[in-house]
């Protein structure tokens, strides 16, 4: 029998995802808003061949998104990017996570106190998602522009926020994903990944160990809340000449500070 209770924000007849089609036009000009947060700038001709789409088409679609500021044209450089009316939309996702205004103080002091950048990060469709960071002023540095997606197998909030996951979520992770690699320090055996998160859970802290990036590591720990569910991952990244070995338990135990610091100010339990 149909629930007949009303579904707030949806129209009576709805019956989950998939049950009515999508809006062509719509999608297509996501899809061309994807393609310009990916680039730093791309000419019509450009993100026509990129999208496989007539340059008619795609510049439809660009005029329509700029007369609204979603995109904008660099006139000089005859190039399209990402425009203000974007940045309000992403800010008001980024407003609701209470968790990022609630880390900028951890994540500074984080970057002052070991000289390298400071990334929050939260889980988002089964990989981490960079919501907010703290550069350090050093030459050669990590870089993680928000939206940046990365592999939680081998991310270092990736791994702090999997070491969180009750064993039934977990195992539903590994059977449904397959854990890539990017080089021979990734790993991608199941069972390799659970002694390692094993290891996280007990020091609270992770390490990323040149597993997505050769010459990065990444050391972070899981931000949870109230009810003691994590719901970010704080770190700090940088390259290995810069945190070699000798610094990883002094960094990780600055990590595993601050995140228990955001985590008290989300009303955390205190054992976490």
């Amino acid at each position: 029998m149909p629930d007949p209770t009303p579904r707030k924000g949806r129209p009576r007849a709805f019956a989950g995802p998939g049950s009515q089609p999508t809006i062509q036009a719509l999608d297509r000009a996501l899809t061309v808003l994807d393609a310009l947060a990916a680039a730093d700038g791309l000419t019509l001709t450009e993100l026509s061949r990129s999208l496989d789409q007539s340059t008619a088409t795609v510049h439809r679609i660009l005029a329509t998104l700029e007369a609204r500021q979603v995109v904008e044209m660099d006139m000089q450089q005859q190039a399209w990017h990402i425009g203000a009316m974007a940045f309000r939309l992403g800010s008001a996702f980024l407003r609701r996570m209470s968790v990022i205004d609630r880390s900028r103080a951890a994540m500074r002091a984080l970057m002052q106190d070991t000289g390298e950048t400071s990334n929050l990060g939260i889980e988002r469709n089964g990989e981490v998602m960079f919501v907010s960071q703290v550069e350090t002023q050093e030459s050669i540095r990590a870089f993680f522009p928000p939206g940046t997606l990365s592999p939680m197998h081998a991310s270092g909030i990736g791994k702090a926020l999997l070491s969180r996951y009750p064993e039934d979520r977990l195992e539903r992770f590994l059977r449904r994903r397959v854990l890539q690699r990017f080089n021979a320090q990734t790993i991608t055996d199941p069972g390799a990944l659970k002694t390692d998160l094993a290891q996280v859970r007990a020091r609270g802290w992770a390490l990323d160990d040149e597993e997505k990036a050769a010459g990065m590591r990444c050391v972070a720990a899981p931000i949870v809340d109230i009810h003691g569910e994590a719901v970010a991952g704080i770190s700090v990244s940088g390259p290995t000449q810069r945190m070699p070995p000798a610094r990883i338990e002094e960094i990780g135990a600055l990590v595993r500070g601050a995140a228990a610091e955001v985590s008290r100010g989300l009303g955390a339990p205190l054992s976490d």
